[in-house]
């Protein structure tokens, strides 16, 4: 299906701006939020590519943004979880406490 990438974009980025994220200018495919979860800042970004999620989230938990995010998903579609990232469309990633650090040194 040449076509089921699109679908899916059809039916997600709606859902994506209902449930409260904001989609970025520059990339529509990207997408982020921002909100107090009692006295904390919590920010989630998203990334959308064919039929990929990619998240990243400043803090998980059972009161989380991110764990909130991945429930209502999870009711909405049946999505699988590939735990932590290690690499997207050919760059290396990284992530420590203070930061994520991408690489591609393959094209070096």
């Amino acid at each position: 299906m040449a076509q089921a990438g699109r679908r899916w974009q059809r039916s997600l980025f709606p859902w994506l701006l209902d449930f409260g994220f904001t989609q970025c200018k520059s990339d529509p495919c990207v997408f982020t939020m921002t909100k107090m979860v009692g006295k904390v800042e919590q920010r989630l970004t998203l990334g959308c590519y064919v039929d990929d999620l990619f998240t990243l989230y400043s803090h998980d938990g059972e009161d989380s943004l991110y764990n909130d995010f991945v429930q209502a998903l999870t009711l909405r579609w049946n999505v699988e979880d590939e735990g932590p990232v290690s690499d997207l469309l050919n760059v290396d990633i990284s992530v420590d406490e203070s930061c994520v650090v991408l690489k591609q040194e393959k094209y070096i």
